[in-house]
């Protein structure tokens, strides 16, 4: 079954909005293991206007008593984001090519344009015992020089996709990001997935794309919670994975 990691950043950003430490970040993630998930995605930014670094420091303590689960730290390899993976350690580490004032991740790392500098940081995290992957668009021949960079898997971009499918034109994009992860699995890649996937698109996503291990879900599980409760919001998903 695809793995589950659930990104709480929109949590965060509630919280952010009043000083006052509500929603908890550690109360969201130990509901979200409560409820079966696989793991825990946090992407902390340089001006920390979501996740913070206390945030980060407080779920690898937690994580410590839940070692099925994984931690994913996602973020652009600027300096200060190394220095708090090398802290932590987290199970996988997805780098993300987003500017700094960018408002949310909307591309895929250019290969092999960045290939020397992924290099060097792939080594070592992966020196450290943590997975790298990398955020990639969907093309199929710079996903195939992934591998040249050391990293472990790929994590398909598929807001292009989520579009479609809001269109109802879903088989229009299904064929690329299908040949992107048949290149990836090819270059002996791994093949991760996220943003925007929800649970109107996620079951078609799954059942169309070969050897995918792990689905990043954000924005839109949180904003199903709203609904029907954070716990069963983690439910659904996990459901909708079982069946693909």
């Amino acid at each position: 079954m695809v793995k589950l990691s659930v990104n709480l950043n929109k949590v965060a950003l509630l919280r952010n909005t009043r000083m006052i430490g509500i929603p908890s970040i550690t109360a969201a993630a130990r509901t979200c293991i409560a409820a079966g998930a696989d793991g825990i995605t946090v992407h902390p930014r340089p001006d920390e206007r979501h996740i913070r670094r206390a945030d980060v420091l407080e779920i690898a303590a937690l994580l410590r008593d839940h070692s099925a689960v994984e931690f994913n730290i996602e973020g652009n390899p600027f300096p200060e984001f190394l220095d708090l993976v090398r802290r932590v350690r987290p199970t996988q580490c997805t780098l993300v090519p987003d500017s700094p004032e960018a408002f949310t991740s909307d591309h895929g790392w250019a290969l092999p344009a960045d290939s020397d500098r992924l290099r060097p940081i792939v080594a070592e995290l992966r020196s450290s015992g943590i997975r790298v992957s990398l955020f990639m668009d969907a093309e199929a021949e710079s996903i195939a020089r992934a591998a040249d960079t050391g990293a472990d898997r790929v994590e398909l971009y598929t807001e292009p996709y989520a579009a479609a499918h809001a269109r109802g034109d879903a088989k229009s994009e299904l064929p690329r990001f299908a040949t992107a992860a048949r290149a990836a699995e090819r270059a002996g890649l791994g093949v991760n997935a996220g943003h925007d996937l929800n649970l109107d698109n996620l079951g078609e996503f799954c059942a169309s794309i070969p050897s995918l291990l792990e689905v990043s879900i954000g924005h839109a599980l949180i904003a199903d919670a709203l609904d029907m409760g954070l716990y069963n919001a983690v439910r659904d998903y996990l459901r909708v994975l079982k069946h693909t």
